[in-house]
C-alpha cells in the first residue's frame, strides 16, 4: 500500500512540477496579446487621432517597447533555465577547504561556503539563493544575472501593461461604481459563469486584474532581490543581520551581474563575466556570531 501511494505521489509530483512554468508562460503571452490588441485596435480613443501619422508612430513605438521587453523576458528565462548553477562539472578541490565548508551527505562531497543542497533539483548549488518554482530551477551563482534581469523586465512589462489597462478600468467604471462593475473587477470568473458579462468583457477584466496583481507580486520579489544584491546577501543569508561577504555597492554589483553590470541588464546576450568562481569568497565580516 505504501509503495502504491508513493508511486501515485511521484506521478502527481511529476505532473504538477511544470504547471507553474506553463501558467507563467501562458500569462506572459496572454498579457502581451491583450496589450497588443489595445495598442493596435483600441488606442487612441479619440476618433480624430486614430488615422493620423501621430497615431501610426505612437503604435509603432509602443509595439517596439512591448516586444523588446517580451524578448528580454523570454531570452533571460531561457538562459536562466539552461545555465546550471549546480556543482556538477565543477572541480571543488580539497586544498582550499576551510571555514564555511560543509559535507553534503546526499551528494557525498564537501561543499564550499554559501553552497547548499536543493531537494527539488537533487544537487548542491553554488551560492544558492532559492529554488524558483516558476522556472523549475535553482537561483545560484552562475544564473543569478538572468533571474534578476528577467524579474526587471517582468516588472517593467507589468507596469506598462497595468498603465495600458487603466482604460479598461475606466470603461468598466464609466457608468459609476455599481455592484456589477465592482464584481466584474474583483471576480470576473463568477460574472462570466453566471452569464452577467460577455466573454470579451471577461477577458479584458481578467487580464487587467492579472496585470495589477502580477505587478504587485513581481514588485515585491524584484525590490527584495535588489536589496539583497546591494547588501551582498542571498535569501538564506537575509535572515541573519551579518553580511560577511559584502564588498560594498559596486563590488556586490560586479560579483552578482558581472564586470559589465552597467550594460548586461539591457540584453542577455551582452557578455558580462563574473569575477569569482562561486567556490571561494572574500570575507569582510564575521562568519559566525560573536560570543
Amino acid at each position: 500500500m505504501t509503495s502504491f501511494a508513493s508511486q501515485v505521489f511521484a506521478r502527481v509530483d511529476r505532473f504538477c512540477r511544470p504547471l507553474p512554468v506553463v501558467l507563467n508562460t501562458f500569462l506572459v503571452f496572454s498579457i502581451t496579446g491583450e496589450v497588443s490588441y489595445l495598442v493596435l485596435l483600441e488606442a487612441p480613443l479619440q476618433a480624430d487621432q486614430q488615422k493620423t501619422v501621430w497615431s501610426a508612430w505612437w503604435k509603432a513605438v509602443h509595439l517596439l517597447a512591448q516586444y523588446f521587453m517580451l524578448g528580454n523576458i523570454c531570452w533571460n528565462a531561457l538562459l536562466f533555465v539552461r545555465t546550471s548553477p549546480s556543482i556538477k562539472g565543477v572541480f571543488l578541490g580539497g586544498e582550499g577547504m576551510g571555514q564555511g565548508w560543509r559535507y553534503c551527505y546526499t551528494c557525498e562531497t564537501h561543499t564550499p561556503p554559501r553552497c547548499s543542497h536543493c531537494y527539488d533539483c537533487k544537487v548542491c548549488v553554488l551560492r544558492r539563493d532559492h529554488h524558483c518554482v516558476f522556472f523549475g530551477q535553482c537561483v545560484g551563482f552562475r544564473n543569478y544575472r538572468y533571474f534578476l534581469s528577467c524579474l526587471f523586465f517582468m516588472w517593467s512589462g507589468l507596469l506598462y501593461a497595468t498603465l495600458m489597462n487603466a482604460e479598461v478600468f475606466i470603461v468598466i467604471l464609466k457608468e459609476g461604481v455599481t455592484m456589477h462593475s465592482v464584481l466584474l473587477m474583483l471576480i470576473p470568473w463568477i460574472m462570466l459563469v453566471s452569464g452577467q458579462v460577455s466573454a470579451r468583457a471577461f477577458a479584458f477584466a481578467f487580464i487587467a486584474d492579472t496585470c495589477v496583481v502580477g505587478f504587485l507580486l513581481v514588485s515585491a520579489f524584484f525590490f527584495f532581490h535588489l536589496v539583497l544584491m546591494f547588501r551582498g546577501q542571498t535569501t538564506r543569508e537575509w535572515y541573519s543581520t551579518r553580511r560577511p561577504y559584502s564588498l560594498g555597492l559596486l563590488g556586490n554589483l560586479r560579483h552578482t551581474l558581472g564586470l559589465r553590470w552597467y550594460l548586461c541588464w539591457l540584453c542577455p546576450l551582452i557578455p558580462s563575466p563574473l569575477p569569482g568562481d562561486g567556490i571561494s569568497f572574500q570575507v569582510t565580516g564575521l562568519l559566525e556570531p560573536a560570543r
